[in-house]
């Protein structure tokens, strides 16, 4: 059903820009509260939460100084404020996440921490 409801959203960007999504429409956006919010409310740190999107098919990336979810093939879906849980309130019970800021400062990524970074050194 999930997928039904995705597949015939309008995606509004496309993979790698740095532009913030369009809302989504009310079943769209209640399906993905049903399917994602239990995983933003349970992550007890940002890289268990980006894992864990990553599990279900999603992503995490930050735009314009907003946590956004992104779809399997990097399309901008929604913020977390779309789904009732803003980066001011993952923040506050996370930490504040460590972001590898683009070159234009618009957008960056999760920084690895550092222990599974080494981790994933040793295994190449």
């Amino acid at each position: 059903m999930l997928r039904n409801a995705m597949s015939q959203a309008n995606w509004p960007h496309a993979p790698g820009t740095n532009s913030l999504p369009r809302p989504l429409d009310s079943e769209a956006l209640s399906l993905l509260r049903l399917f994602l919010t239990p995983v933003l409310e349970r992550a007890r740190n940002w890289y268990e939460l980006s894992e864990q999107l990553r599990a279900k098919g999603f992503a995490l990336t930050f735009r314009q100084g907003r946590f956004v979810i992104l779809n399997e093939v990097g399309e901008a879906l929604c913020t977390g404020r779309d789904l009732g849980v803003p980066l001011a309130g993952l923040a506050k019970r996370l930490g504040r996440p460590r972001v590898c800021a683009d070159r234009t400062g618009e957008a960056g990524e999760l920084a690895m921490p550092a222990e599974t970074a080494a981790e994933q050194a040793n295994k190449a």
